[in-house]
């Protein structure tokens, strides 16, 4: 299902919620990512998991550095967290990763905050959600 990039992100956050109602905070980071991406392909969505991001810098890339926890669709990069807040430096991964693989919108995910919606926040990169 390729699509709509505002309809991608609402399911990916409906999928967050249950995911978080289901199995609350504490849990380690990749068992959230794995139940995620299963959420995620299971309402028919092309979800890449651990996708390497490449650096490239004066002739040189390099594309072990670094990897997205999901890409949805391949317009939508989620991030995912399992710490007790966000930190400043969370927000600035997803946006660099977001430069760096010329994608619009990211969300952030942290499934250790007490509720889902302290923990989601979305990042854009000179994204501006279309008027409805």
């Amino acid at each position: 299902m390729s699509g709509d990039l505002e309809e991608l992100a609402r399911i990916a956050v409906d999928c967050g919620f249950k995911l978080h109602e289901a199995l609350g905070p504490g849990l380690l980071e990749s068992v959230y990512e794995a139940c995620l991406f299963q959420s995620l392909a299971s309402r028919g969505l092309d979800v890449e998991r651990q996708k390497i991001v490449p650096i490239r810098y004066e002739g040189l890339v390099l594309d072990e550095g670094f990897r997205v926890d999901l890409v949805v669709e391949r317009q939508l990069l989620i991030e995912l967290k399992s710490t007790e807040s966000h930190a400043p430096v969370h927000a600035k991964q997803v946006i660099t990763y977001l430069r760096l693989m010329d994608l619009p919108l990211g969300l952030l995910m942290n499934f250790g905050a007490a509720t889902f919606k302290e923990g989601v926040r979305r990042i854009a990169n000179n994204y501006f959600a279309p008027q409805r």
